[in-house]
């Protein structure tokens, strides 16, 4: 058996043995890692730590504990309350308001996990306020990431784009950034509608917490108001009418809690500013996320204490072994030539559109696992000879694989999933892992397929 096989049966097996026996699979990966490492791969602790991802551990502590002083002060509780008023109540058009911002910063020059990063903690407490899916609002965040992943102005979009110059193959900047927003945001059309986005719809619109708001969207405490939509329910506390549809609606007077979580207080305003100053810090400035994170976090917590003594304790340390287990293993594949062996051996395929498919493949499957724009930069030239035979239309070929390779990111392994899964406040984590690792591996199986079908068989380019 070869090594470069052999690497990638014991990356099974710690799958199994971490699905059927509760073991952190992060733990696992890195005993994995020392053994096939030093026993199989000839690596010394230097070439094993080679793979350690000290710039995304630092991201997943940094953004976590950023945003457990968020949590602790009432920032993200008054950011939610915020968005509330900001769509006039419905719930549902949140998720689509996330996907958009986060399309929009990607679109605009910000790295897809910085993005994530600066969206993904407010998004998903506002779907714990709401009892909104957290699956279906982390992947509206991840999606919405990639959709706008690919404009020329783009970071992926400039890459793949140089790529492609440097090759001297057909491109288009157009085709590739519409391909990308169309795919990601079909899959999020789709998500919404599985993951509950109907029944958010048919519940209408709730009240921002103040008490105030658009005229007749609700009533002042023990009063009466008017439904805004189709969907309303009876609520305790007070009788309203909804003329376009015959439902009574009442509406309840804002608690105690509401009123608290809805005022600005100093170090919620400073908070605020901090918020502000990551996303300037990132996308003006191109500073390290988790490193301005951090910084941040250690001056809210000097200055509130009190506020910010359990934050540290609240940092994601789980799926921060989790994630940089995993991902030091697959850095000793790819020391060992276990990915670029497998790709040159799909390369070497005498039947091109069969070459094509594995190759997304390829790429879907190791960047679920892996940077994103690190596998870009190693399969497009690898399909550079079935390219020069003119029987695959180079600019179709070049989006599948831009678009195969990024939108499985919703994966908990990969930057923006792991970012995801250590921003979810208030579940089951390790279930909520299981059903990221579960849809990821929905779209890495179907996906590939799909735009290989939409995109290379028709010949684009």
């Amino acid at each position: 058996m070869s090594p470069e096989l052999l690497s990638i049966l014991v990356l099974a097996v710690v799958f199994v043995i971490a699905t059927t026996r509760s073991i952190n699979m992060g733990a696992l990966a890195f005993a994995a890692a020392f053994g096939v490492g030093t026993l199989v791969a000839d690596l010394d602790a230097d070439g094993i730590f080679a793979g350690f991802p000290g710039d995304l551990f630092v991201v997943l502590v940094g953004v976590t504990y950023l945003f457990a002083v968020a949590r602790a002060n009432g920032t993200t509780d008054w950011l939610v309350h915020a968005a509330v008023r900001l769509v006039r109540g419905r719930v549902a058009l949140i998720p689509w308001v996330m996907f958009a911002l986060t399309g929009a910063l990607t679109a605009i020059g910000a790295v897809s996990p910085a993005a994530v990063a600066i969206v993904a903690p407010v998004a998903l407490s506002f779907a714990a306020r709401y009892s909104i899916s957290p699956l279906l609002m982390g992947v509206m965040v991840v999606h919405g990431a990639q959709a706008g992943g690919f404009s020329p102005i783009s970071i992926y979009g400039s890459i793949v784009n140089g790529i492609v110059e440097r090759e001297k193959l057909p491109g288009s900047e157009i085709t590739l950034f519409l391909a990308s927003l169309i795919v990601n945001l079909v899959i999020a059309a789709i998500v919404f509608t599985v993951c509950g986005g109907p029944k958010l719809w048919r519940q209408g619109s709730v009240d921002a917490p103040e008490g105030r708001g658009e005229p007749g969207d609700r009533p002042e405490p023990g009063g009466t108001g008017t439904a805004t939509g189709p969907g309303d329910q009876p609520q305790p506390g007070g009788t309203g009418s909804a003329p376009d549809t015959g439902t009574t609606l009442t509406r309840p007077a804002p608690t105690a809690t509401d009123l608290v979580a809805a005022r600005l207080t100093p170090a919620r305003v400073a908070t605020l500013i901090s918020l502000v100053a990551l996303v300037v810090a990132v996308l003006v400035f191109d500073l390290d996320a988790g490193l301005t994170a951090i910084t941040l976090a250690v001056v809210l917590s000097t200055v509130w204490p009190d506020d910010s003594k359990r934050a540290v304790g609240e940092i994601a340390w789980p799926t921060v072994l989790l994630i940089c287990g995993v991902l030091t293993y697959v850095g000793v594949l790819d020391e060992m030539g276990t990915i670029t062996w497998a790709g040159e051996g799909v390369g070497g395929i005498g039947v091109p559109l069969l070459a094509a498919v594995l190759l997304c493949y390829i790429g879907a499957i190791v960047s679920a696992f892996a940077s994103s724009v690190g596998i870009m930069g190693a399969l497009i030239p690898l399909a550079v000879p079935f390219l020069a035979q003119g029987e695959i239309g180079a600019i179709g070929m070049v989006a599948a694989l831009a678009v195969s390779a990024t939108v499985v990111d919703v994966s908990p392994f990969s930057t923006n999933g792991a970012l995801v899964l250590a921003a979810a406040p208030d579940v089951d984590r390790e279930r909520f892992f299981r059903r990221l690792m579960v849809y990821g591996g929905i779209v890495v199986a179907v996906v590939p397929a799909v735009v290989w079908l939409a995109m290379v068989v028709p010949g684009w380019g």
